[in-house]
């Protein structure tokens, strides 16, 4: 990803703020972020600048709903890094220094995205972070990403740039006001009226968003979601009408490319029909269902006859029913989880 001079001039700025204060930086007051160190290689006592490599990763994809592009930003992050290393600069906090500059990336990212997904052809949704079976890593980026599921990272679309990453920072990663200041070059008193002001503009008033599932909520949702689409395959539409939410919404995101509805579809018989024709469809095509966790929500990866995905479900569920269902087919968000199927693939215009 080419992030240009404007990237070059973040970074930059990271290094120079980190000379001024002598290394001194962010430090996560609560343990949502800082509980991961101790399982990640290298990380232990701040040795080894790749072991925050899964935090980062976290951090960006947050910022960005995007797996490739918030690699990319991780990635220059490092190079700038060892620039600063190279320039002799001393950087005595590490993680403070990399998550300062990776969330100056992400919001240098945005201004250019942006304008991307006004143009944008249908409903947008992120791109998957998968865990399954025969995908089992990256592990480590799906553990940090179980509270940025795709619900979660629609909603954060309506916000600015600097909102969306005092967001991200505060509520997914709880650092504390004081650190949020020092990463995002803003005063605490600003960063806490950004913050009330995103919660707002995303409507959830003084409440947590969508918190990771417990242990036990998952494990009921993952059994709901064997049930669900076993039912959907075997085109059980009263047993998939029982299990929806009243207010169910479907939403397909397919970019133009690939198969999908073209703009969300609420109402639960309307949801179901859709679900039973969709998976009739599929069959006849040969593609076939993979349980899996996608953003940290029970789901599934539609594959072809020889493996290749040509799509990924995520199933939001609450209070015993499915509320809301993600499906991505837009082979441009789905390259990073394997080889391409193209069942589901639109032809080309004058193809």
């Amino acid at each position: 990803m080419d992030h240009g001079p404007v990237a070059s001039d973040t970074l930059l700025d990271v290094v120079r703020i980190f000379e001024r204060a002598g290394g001194a930086g962010a430090r996560p007051e609560a343990a949502y972020a800082s509980r991961w160190e101790g399982s990640v290689p290298g990380a232990a006592g701040g040795t080894g600048a790749a072991g925050y490599r899964s935090l980062l990763f976290s951090i960006a994809y947050g910022m960005t709903g995007s797996v490739g592009d918030a690699e990319d930003i991780v990635q220059d992050a490092f190079l700038g890094l060892t620039r600063a290393r190279q320039a002799g600069t001393a950087i005595a906090d590490m993680k403070a220094y990399l998550t300062t500059a990776v969330t100056r990336l992400g919001i240098n990212y945005l201004g250019s995205a942006r304008v991307r997904r006004e143009t944008y052809v249908g409903d947008w949704l992120p791109e998957p972070v998968v865990v399954s079976a025969d995908r089992p890593g990256p592990a480590e980026h799906a553990e940090l990403t179980d509270s940025l599921s795709m619900a979660l990272l629609v909603l954060l679309e309506a916000l600015s740039p600097v909102e969306r990453a005092v967001f991200v920072l505060r509520e997914v990663f709880e650092y504390g006001y004081p650190d949020v200041a020092r990463i995002t070059g803003k005063s605490e008193a600003n960063c806490r009226q950004i913050f009330a002001r995103a919660r707002k503009r995303i409507g959830t008033g003084g409440q947590a968003v969508d918190s990771a599932p417990r242990p036990a909520r998952r494990a009921e949702g993952a059994e709901l979601a064997r049930t669900f689409f076993a039912a959907a395959a075997g085109g059980d539409m009263d047993a998939l009408l029982g299990m929806l939410a009243p207010d169910v919404v479907f939403h397909g995101d397919g970019g133009g490319k690939a198969r999908a509805i073209g703009k969300s579809l609420t109402e639960p018989r309307r949801v179901v029909q859709l679900l039973v024709g969709g998976f009739r469809r599929v069959r006849t095509l040969g593609v076939s269902l993979r349980p899996a966790l996608v953003n940290g929500r029970p789901g599934a990866v539609l594959r072809d006859a020889e493996g290749r995905v040509a799509g990924v479900i995520e199933l939001d569920i609450a209070d015993g029913a499915v509320r809301a269902i993600h499906s991505v087919s837009n082979p441009d968000k789905l390259g990073h989880l394997g080889p391409l199927s193209d069942v589901a693939r639109l032809p080309r215009t004058g193809s």
